[in-house]
């Protein structure tokens, strides 16, 4: 057995989990968005989106979890590793959502990140 470094571990893991939360798709449609993960890409209405890394996974995170309250706990550890379990402050947390929101907003797509007071954020369609 060959070492491996952890961050390729860890981009294996991801790989595996997306190909099972999206069923092999590297396309992801959710209304009028539309994400490319093996690309990065993010399109609303076919104009693209610009986000940062942190963004893009939280949108994934977000796409992938639809329908289900997500804890800032929980966002704060997909986005940084294990690390984030010794934090009590996920204000940050709010800062990429809003982030995330503004730019999804301005290219056109809905509202569709909601807070849920006290846990953290679900993903629905209105």
């Amino acid at each position: 057995m060959k070492p491996f470094h952890l961050s390729e571990l860890k981009a294996r893991v991801s790989a595996i989990v997306r190909r099972k939360n999206f069923d092999g798709y590297n396309v992801i449609q959710f209304n009028e968005i539309e994400l490319d993960v093996s690309a990065m890409k993010i399109t609303v209405n076919n104009n693209p989106v610009t986000l940062t890394r942190k963004e893009f996974n939280l949108l994934v995170y977000f796409l992938s979890n639809k329908g289900k309250v997500v804890t800032k706990n929980a966002m704060a550890e997909h986005l940084w590793g294990d690390e984030m379990d010794l934090s009590h402050d996920f204000h940050f947390i709010y800062t990429h959502v809003k982030n995330l929101k503004k730019k999804l907003s301005e290219a056109g797509a809905n509202d569709y990140i909601k807070s849920v007071y006290g846990i953290g954020y679900k993903l629905a369609a209105l």
